[in-house]
């Protein structure tokens, strides 16, 4: 496959991170991913860009304050994927007094600075957002942070770094790597087929699986020690009318978020268990289904059961082993291990980290290259990702600027094609005049082109791939549509079209 400055195992967040700031730095960057892009851990969060409130609790003071300094970013870096949102914190009786609730979002703002709005307290006898709740709630604290979709935001640095010239790979595992002769020489596995590449540099962003990579592809025990922690979440029918989301302080301590979720549902998470060892097969058990469907009850005037839950989804991340008793203390900073000494080339392994910190990450493990690769100066904290270079007016503008151009385009569909791509709607819908001229209608408002587009400009190769990452579409298509899909990807005509 040819020679590169830098090689990336893993297409997760960290990785198309790091893929994108180095090749924008000047180097040669081959990414692989063994699966689909942000196919495990980092299409399987709570979909927020936020400081972590309750890391306030645990003093991981610096980790909040980057936190909040990097939502002020990539809210300017990708405005179609990040959005503002409110978050209404009830106050439970028995649980953190008001005061220390107070205090804690005092320091929450002033971190903050930025932008949006500040903390505030609610009655919520008077305010909407109590008309959902059980009567018996009358304190609640509202403050900012920010929601995203996580899939997107991996495909949208995957995307830059592929503009910047790097080489992206899915589905091609690094099987071995070995340093020799003052280069990695990697082994590749895509299809049955078997590959090599050399690289000055080695970066492993394998997510779960960075433990496993340093022992059975580069053969060497980790230096790190890592803990594993699985987080599973439901989405339930949408939950209430208005667009906030709700931290709901559970009573063995943990906080549960509801959060407005792809117009018509609500997502609840997370729970945090840990797990000895990943397996790629990972998600939500009946117990925890029932954990997360307690806690709304609680709160909630109206109950869910687990009969009500529509989607559920589990991923596992990666914290470093701090040694504290329960995974709710472990740090969610990071760690960036270099090992290499001199005239060796390197292997940078990541260990840790959350989707808000990623560019921060990205950028301080490029830096780290710096004696073995001189990259070029750092870019990314004012370079948009792509499709977030909107216009002055913002979303608002670029729908109202789709409609124009194409009034086949219903709101609904403008804006989630203004959503999901940002700018490089334009691209897609390229100069079709009619909703005829997008082809044949494969789910919702989901049309050929836009499958074609995703498979030619985004590597969607599978169902799964399409309606779930690179969209949330599987939550409303139906088994017909699915079907559609289905036999549209294999090449073949389904008996019964939809219509």
């Amino acid at each position: 496959m040819g020679q590169y400055d830098l090689a990336v195992i893993g297409g997760g967040i960290n990785g198309c991170g790091i893929a994108r700031d180095a090749a924008g730095r000047g180097l040669s960057v081959l990414l692989v991913e063994q699966g689909d892009l942000a196919s495990a851990t980092s299409s399987a969060s709570t979909k927020l860009i936020h400081g972590g409130l309750r890391y306030l609790e645990h003093f991981q003071f610096r980790l909040v304050r980057e936190s909040l300094h990097e939502r002020e970013r990539l809210l300017a870096l990708a405005p179609h994927l990040v959005r503002p949102m409110r978050f209404v914190m009830p106050h439970m009786k028995g649980a953190r007094p008001a005061w220390k609730l107070r205090a804690g979002f005092a320091l929450y703002d002033w971190f903050s600075g930025g932008r949006l709005p500040k903390s505030r307290t609610l009655d919520l006898a008077d305010d909407p957002a109590g008309a959902p709740l059980k009567p018996g709630f009358s304190l609640g604290f509202e403050y900012s942070d920010c929601a995203t979709d996580d899939a997107r935001l991996v495909i949208a640095n995957a995307l830059g770094a592929r503009d910047k010239g790097a080489v992206v790979r899915p589905r091609t595992r690094c099987a071995s790597a070995r340093r020799e002769g003052g280069s990695w020489q990697l082994v590749l596995q895509s299809g049955g087929k078997r590959e090599t590449a050399t690289a000055r540099a080695l970066v492993n962003a394998a997510g779960p699986w960075v433990a496993r990579v340093i022992e059975t592809v580069v053969r060497q025990t980790p230096r790190v020690h890592a803990r594993l922690v699985k987080g599973s979440h439901i989405v339930l029918p949408r939950l209430h009318a208005h667009d906030r989301a709700y931290l709901l302080p559970n009573d063995d301590g943990r906080l549960v978020f509801a959060i407005p979720f792809a117009e018509d549902f609500t997502l609840v998470g997370t729970t945090e268990i840990d797990v000895p060892e990943h397996s790629p097969e990972v998600a939500a058990s009946s117990e925890e289904i029932l954990y997360l469907c307690r806690v709304v009850s609680a709160f909630f005037r109206t109950p869910v059961k687990p009969s009500q839950v529509v989607w559920t989804f589990a991923g596992v991340r990666t914290l470093v082993d701090d040694g504290r008793r329960t995974s709710s203390e472990v740090t969610r900073d990071y760690t960036i291990d270099v090992d290499g000494g001199y005239g060796d080339p390197p292997l940078v392994s990541i260990f840790g980290g959350k989707l808000t910190t990623y560019r921060a990450l990205a950028e301080k493990a490029v830096e780290r290259l710096r004696h073995w690769l001189a990259p070029g100066p750092a870019w990314t904290a004012r370079g948009p990702l792509p499709g977030g270079d909107l216009p002055a007016g913002g979303l608002d503008e670029l729908i109202a600027g789709l409609r124009e151009v194409h009034p086949y385009l219903t709101p609904a569909h403008a804006r989630r094609l203004a959503r999901t791509y940002g700018t490089r709607s334009w691209n897609l819908l390229g100069g079709a005049t009619s909703l005829n001229d997008l082809g044949r209608r494969i789910l919702g408002d989901f049309h050929a082109a836009e499958l074609d587009y995703l498979r030619r400009e985004e590597w969607a190769v599978t169902a799964e791939d399409v309606l779930w990452r690179r969209s949330k579409l599987g939550l409303t298509a139906t088994p017909a549509e699915i079907e559609t899909l289905h036999a549209v990807l294999a090449g073949a005509s389904p008996e019964t079209s939809v219509a």
